[in-house]
């Protein structure tokens, strides 16, 4: 990655977490390129709602796997999650809260800005 990536706002992405280290390389934002084929790109606020509803569709995020350096999701932590799963969530009624500027520009692509801005917590 040699340049900086864009979130949904057309500005700099931001970090979206260090604690858990979040991010496709591991590097606390939702930067993406073209092996990340989940689109890791959306930084949410994950509640209990959500990380139960993954978890019943077939995406575990409670689970920890350190083998792949993933420690497992609590209520309250942020962590970059798969457009398509936010997407799903939100046709679910089982979103959670999302941040623009931490948030890959590459998610429009798979969730359209008005949804998203609808469940954004740092709109100002």
């Amino acid at each position: 990655m040699s340049k900086q990536q864009k979130n949904v706002l057309g500005e700099n992405l931001e970090e979206c977490s260090n604690n858990p280290l979040t991010g496709w390389f591991r590097d606390g934002c939702c930067n993406t390129d073209e092996n990340d084929h989940g689109m890791h790109t959306v930084c949410v606020k994950v509640n209990n709602k959500f990380l139960e509803w993954c978890k019943n569709a077939g995406n575990d995020l409670i689970t920890p796997h350190p083998e792949v350096g993933f420690p497992g999701l609590k209520d309250g932590d942020r962590w970059c999650i798969c457009a398509v799963w936010v997407a799903r969530a939100i046709e679910n009624g089982i979103e959670c809260s999302v941040y623009l500027k931490k948030t890959h520009e590459n998610t429009l692509k798979v969730v359209p800005f008005e949804k998203l801005k609808k469940i954004a917590i740092d709109l100002s």
